[in-house]
């Protein structure tokens, strides 16, 4: 839906399963706010950790 309305969007992998993988938030903003978005994942990971996190099974 918000890549068809041209709006700024994001998934993030803040929580994950008991299987380990992981479970995506979506995040929107209003046209023209991606720094929004950016910061906000920057905030995020901060406190959430994700880079270094793998699923269990992968392709």
């Amino acid at each position: 839906m918000f890549n068809m309305s041209g709006q700024p969007a994001m998934s993030v992998p803040l929580a994950w399963n008991k299987a380990g993988l992981p479970l995506g938030m979506m995040f929107a903003a209003k046209l023209g706010q991606e720094g929004l978005l950016f910061r906000l994942a920057g905030q995020l990971e901060q406190v959430r950790p994700w880079k270094d996190r793998r699923p269990p099974v992968s392709a």
